[in-house]
């Protein structure tokens, strides 16, 4: 049986957005929704990763599972692999990053890249929606994916690149979502991996699997979670959340 585990790295210090995390919506705090939306998915262990004891306590305090980490790492995928080295014993066969930024995030979505992490075919699986509409391709806020084939059509297509801003035109190109699945073995060579320029560059930790050649399969999604990284954008989720 392969054994799945959702790590949610989750801290203070975010730049544009201080505090983002014990951001309420719904008088509930936005890393709280994410950490049940990854409950709700129903495919395996579920764990906060984080470098404050505020965060911590939050989740602990609704009887969830938050691990202290250390409070240097440069990426959140380094933060990732402390929890499944030291509190999962690298014994996680699929081991998925759900960043903790995105409250509205259907738990659907997540059951269906862990499925498709399943069959093997790549070292790393993401989502994707589609673009809305021409703010959205040179807004540097929203990070890019373009595709082999189109993820519409086929739902899981090999990821040729990712940016934030680039004048190229491409046949398929999508809203990347913050979501990553590694197998166990990629993850362990993802973070053996020194840091790449482009990752460095485009501030996009996904550029350092693709320049050293591990294959990242994307999956289309139709629902469209919106990442929280400004104020603005957390008028926005509240919005949305509170007014369904």
């Amino acid at each position: 049986m392969t054994k799945i585990a959702i790590i949610i790295p989750s801290r203070l210090s975010a730049q544009r957005l201080p505090n983002k995390p014990l951001k309420l919506i719904n008088n509930k705090e936005m890393i709280l929704h994410v950490y049940n939306l990854a409950l709700k998915a129903k495919i395996g262990e579920v764990l906060v990763a984080t470098p404050d004891k505020e965060i911590a306590d939050v989740i602990k305090s609704h009887g969830g599972k938050a691990v202290i980490t250390n409070n240097n790492h440069k990426t959140g995928t380094d933060r990732i692999f402390e929890v499944f080295q030291n509190e999962l014993d690298k014994k996680s066969d699929i081991i998925i990053n759900l960043q903790g930024d995105m409250p509205n995030l259907d738990s659907s979505a997540i059951r269906d890249l862990a499925k498709h992490m399943k069959l093997n075919k790549c070292d790393i699986g993401t989502l994707a929606s589609q673009i809305g509409d021409q703010k959205e391709i040179i807004d540097p806020d929203i990070c890019k994916v373009v595709t082999e084939k189109d993820i519409k059509i086929n739902r899981y297509s090999k990821a040729l690149d990712f940016y934030r801003v680039s004048k190229k035109k491409n046949n398929f190109i999508y809203h990347h979502i913050g979501i990553y699945a590694f197998t166990k073995e990629a993850l362990m060579r993802y973070v053996s991996l020194d840091r790449t320029k482009l990752e460095v560059k485009r501030n996009l930790e996904q550029m350092r699997a693709l320049e050293n050649e591990m294959k990242i399969n994307v999956g289309y999604i139709n629902s469209y979670p919106l990442s929280v990284d400004t104020e603005l954008d957390l008028i926005k989720i509240k919005k949305i959340m509170e007014n369904k």
